[in-house]
């Protein structure tokens, strides 16, 4: 019989998260390789075992590891397949897919919790789906008589998918910008164009973004030169509603290419960013806002939950944890000048350039994990139809060392705020 100690070890939790950590090929994670840490000392394993025993125990973990690796190279393949079929695919052909695609990254994410390669999978795919969509489209117009797109245009992503956060349940947060020249021609094109691929992205899975937030808002969409003086107006305060639409600037803040003309793409975004670093009083206000982000902190630091109501006992994840985080490090991130949108390359890039300590910018780095980890927990439950809603988290149905680590996440955050606070001066 194989030794007790060894054995128990090999079957432990912790030591199965680990494995399967490391055959999920695609993520890297310098706390996720050592694997040997879950075994007892050397030493104490040969007091109490034979070489016989550590050679059967040596084998069953090879077999445990080699059917993990197999698990996850199905998946591979299974997405790489679906992945595949993408660029042909019509309409309802590409909500299959979308549907399949999602169902693979569930079931990898419930086997190894990689938040990282979740970003990474959703967003690559969901990138596929869009240009496919945006074929789609511009060949339907053609095929209505309506010609094709009068001058180049792109297709930029904005929120999560412009930082290459995705998860598994996705909204559309799109823009579209093009070429100057086209005159009043374009510009009812482009309206068409941005209606039709709003219906085309939500019939492959896309929902509407309740923020409108979309290419058939005439606000998300317009010639280089119109969004250049839409720009200019929010940064001089020359609009009315000078809150909405900074807010409008702060999603900007995200923007990535997705499809179209790259270097138009890449102008319009290189317009964004020069406008937010060379108004600093843009910038401030950006800040303030960030700041004033409530957290879900309550009495003697302890996490804030819903006094009464449906979400009694409750609090909104996003809200008053996720959403901070991520607007705070980005407002660090723009006044730095760094290019980066993605919150995890924003704190690594912080760090690099001393606006971060290696102890601060590691502890927002397991900020950003354990918070997103619990989103997208959330996000299965709702697919599986366990809770209505992905935000609102109840910290007793976790183990006190999970909701220390919470609390831990939500501290930092608040450290951070502070930290903005006074660097920008705000009163």
């Amino acid at each position: 019989m194989a030794c007790d100690i060894v054995g128990e070890a090999c079957a432990s939790p912790f030591f199965i998260s680990i494995a399967r950590n490391l055959v999920d090929t695609q993520r890297f994670s310098e706390t996720h390789m050592t694997v040997l840490d879950g075994l007892p000392d050397l030493k104490q394993i040969s007091k109490v075992c034979t070489a016989a025993e550590i050679g059967e125990v040596l084998e069953r973990l090879r077999e445990a590891l080699a059917s993990e690796q197999q698990r996850f190279e199905s998946w591979d393949a299974q997405a790489a397949h679906q992945r595949g079929l993408i660029a042909s695919a019509d309409v309802m052909s590409l909500r299959v897919v979308h549907d399949e695609l999602n169902r693979i990254e569930l079931e990898r994410f419930i086997a190894a919790s990689s938040v990282a390669n979740l970003h990474r999978a959703c967003t690559h795919y969901r990138d596929l789906l869009a240009e496919r969509a945006v074929e789609l489209v511009a060949d339907t117009m053609a095929a209505d008589g309506k010609g094709g797109a009068p001058v180049p245009f792109a297709l930029i992503s904005m929120g999560s998918d412009g930082r290459e956060e995705q998860t598994l349940i996705t909204d559309q947060d799109y823009l579209i910008v093009y070429g100057d020249g086209g005159g009043d021609a374009a510009d009812v094109w482009f309206e068409a164009f941005g209606t039709r691929l709003v219906d085309c992205l939500e019939a492959a899975g896309f929902k509407r973004c309740t923020g409108d937030i979309m290419t058939s808002n005439p606000t998300w969409r317009g010639s280089f030169s119109q969004w250049r003086k839409r720009l200019f107006a929010i940064v001089r305060y020359e609009v009315e509603d000078f809150a909405k639409n900074m807010m409008d600037l702060i999603v900007l803040s995200d923007a990535r290419y997705v499809a179209g003309d790259r270097l138009l793409g890449e102008r319009f975004i290189e317009l964004v960013r020069d406008m937010e670093k060379e108004h600093f009083q843009v910038l401030w206000g950006m800040a303030r806002a960030a700041t004033e982000m409530k957290l879900a902190l309550g009495f003697m630091r302890r996490l804030w939950t819903e006094p009464s109501g449906e979400h009694k006992g409750e609090f909104n994840i996003k809200l008053l944890a996720w959403a901070p985080l991520v607007m705070n490090v980005r407002i660090l991130a723009i006044s730095q000048g760094l290019a980066a949108t993605s919150t995890v390359n924003r704190i690594r890039l912080l760090e690099q350039e001393g606006s971060f300590s290696p102890a601060v910018a590691q502890g927002l780095l397991e900020a950003y994990e354990i918070l997103t980890r619990y989103r997208i927990l959330l996000q299965i439950k709702v697919i599986k139809g366990i809770q209505k809603d992905s935000y609102h988290l109840d910290p007793l149905m976790l183990g006190h060392d999970e909701r220390e680590r919470i609390r831990q996440a939500v501290l930092r955050i608040e450290d951070l705020q502070k930290a903005i606070h006074t660097t920008f001066n705000i009163m």
